[in-house]
């Protein structure tokens, strides 16, 4: 037997935090009965409603996307800008984005229908770290690049450490390239912090996740990852790196 909320995020209805909201809101029914109850547990022949729809359990899946520059990330976009979820056409189910990648970055993006398994990646208290490549205007002297890897302060708060090293420098194009790694995922993080040791970021590609690279896949391509993959990614986000 499992737990009712873990058996929604599996389904890919909702991450856990968010199923324990629709449980506690009266918004879920176990065999025709209301459950308000956090922890009741499930067997896999009873049926659950959530909000008047009968869970279909899918198939956990997942696949490492190389987003291209110019995607929204996300299932569906009011504006009619192409989405992550238009690489896979012939899916056959609905899968989401782990997270997000901005409209203006590149790189690797994960996607799946496990709404646990995007909780645990994406939650605050689990660090995953994520490398990024990023070509800034100016370059960044000795003191800067300590202050990126000690933390800076932005509006929402001081960041935590991170793994700086500079990649290369123009100086006739006033440029440079720095590898930058973080276990945090606040809204645009990497272009603030940058924007904070006074340099914009002119181009940034996500080029790992955890042990994930983007090896052999190009913009726009995808594969799914292995369930050896997926088990160690699991344990990296309860483990710790």
């Amino acid at each position: 037997m499992e737990r009712l909320q873990k058996v929604i995020a599996q389904a890919g209805v909702a991450s856990r935090r968010k199923a324990e909201e629709l449980i506690a809101s009266g918004k879920v029914k176990v065999n025709g009965k209301t459950i308000t109850e956090l922890g009741t547990k499930v067997k896999p022949s009873d049926e659950i409603e959530v909000n008047g729809i009968p869970l279909e359990k899918e198939e956990p899946i997942y696949f490492v996307l190389y987003k291209p520059r110019g995607v929204i990330s996300s299932v569906k976009d009011d504006k009619g800008r192409k989405v992550v979820t238009d690489f896979f056409p012939e899916l056959g189910t609905r899968i989401f984005p782990v997270g997000r990648l901005d409209y203006d970055t590149s790189g690797l993006l994960l996607l799946t229908n496990d709404g646990e398994f995007t909780n645990q990646i994406t939650h605050p208290k689990y660090h995953i770290p994520k490398t990024y490549i990023a070509k800034i205007k100016g370059i960044p002297n000795k003191t800067e690049l300590t202050q990126l890897q000690r933390g800076v302060k932005l509006e929402d708060g001081k960041t935590a450490p991170a793994k700086v090293k500079m990649l290369s420098l123009d100086k006739r194009k006033n440029s440079s390239i720095i590898e930058i790694t973080i276990h945090e995922g606040r809204n645009r993080q990497v272009r603030r912090m940058f924007e904070a040791i006074g340099h914009s970021v002119l181009k940034l590609k996500r080029e790992r996740l955890a042990f994930l690279t983007l090896a052999g896949l190009s913009p726009g391509e995808f594969r799914e990852m292995t369930p050896h993959e997926v088990k160690q990614l699991r344990s990296l986000a309860l483990n710790g790196d």
